[in-house]
């Protein structure tokens, strides 16, 4: 999904000061606390961090009622636990910390009666949400809001063995680089890791080239077979990991 490059269409450069006045003229005919969601313009949740940031990178992060009527295109999708979603312009995480929110209700209605099956289930969760972004602060931004929202989850704090553990699957999963070019800050191929919950309490991890994939999922029907098995080949394996392994990196 690449909501963040829709919004940027949908809105310029001057979309803050539009959204300021029509939030205003909103507020002054409604009375006080009256203004149902549905009266809101839409412009009301619009995100804009500077001008120029807008003019530099079209950077104009999506609404929340945006997020959710995207995802509800795809809402059996967003709730499954192992779904995997990849947000090319992640910004703060506006979509991507929408859909672990609904993929931790799924946790909760499935395993909620084991605290172990309930945290490491939620961590895969996390481990199936990915990011790309081209500016420093938003992706640190988007790390912070994906991994306080799991760990008020878990019940984790800074410094203990959850906490650690998805901060470093974060690292891992929300990149800092340019989703056109697919590479990263350094000019690096992209790659990202396929996580899994093989077994109970372990990890798999399986990292792949982002442009592999992408030509993956390119491929038309009748394209030779070579490719398609090339492009499935990780470019690196790991043994299987405990939740005390990962914290530990």
């Amino acid at each position: 999904m690449c909501a963040e490059n829709i919004a940027s269409q949908r809105w310029g450069p001057d979309a803050l000061d539009e959204g300021n006045q029509a939030v205003q003229q909103a507020a002054r005919r409604a009375p006080s606390g009256t203004m149902a969601m549905s009266e809101r313009p839409p412009t009301l949740e619009l995100t804009v961090k500077s001008r120029l940031r807008v003019a530099d990178h079209g950077e104009v992060f999506s609404p929340s009622w945006l997020v959710e009527d995207m995802l509800d295109l795809v809402k059996d999708e967003s709730e499954r636990i192992e779904s995997r979603f990849l947000e090319p312009a992640c910004g703060p995480g506006n979509f991507l910390v929408t859909v672990l929110r609904r993929k931790l209700v799924t946790v909760t209605k499935n395993y909620g009666r084991s605290d172990f099956e309930r945290r490491h289930h939620a961590l895969l969760a996390l481990m199936s949400i990915y990011g790309i972004e081209l500016l420093e602060d938003n992706g640190d931004e988007c790390r912070r809001n994906l991994l306080e929202l799991f760990a008020d989850y878990v019940d984790a704090t800074e410094g203990d063995t959850w906490h650690r553990a998805a901060r470093n699957v974060l690292a891992v999963n929300i990149v800092r680089g340019n989703a056109l070019d697919m590479t990263d800050f350094r000019k690096q191929p992209l790659v990202f890791a396929e996580w899994a919950l093989p077994v109970p309490g372990r990890y798999q991890r399986r990292d792949f080239r982002y442009q592999s994939l992408a030509t993956r999922a390119s491929l038309i029907p009748g394209a030779p077979r070579a490719h398609l098995h090339e492009s499935l080949v990780p470019i690196r394996e790991y043994p299987l990991q405990t939740v005390h392994e990962l914290a530990d990196g």
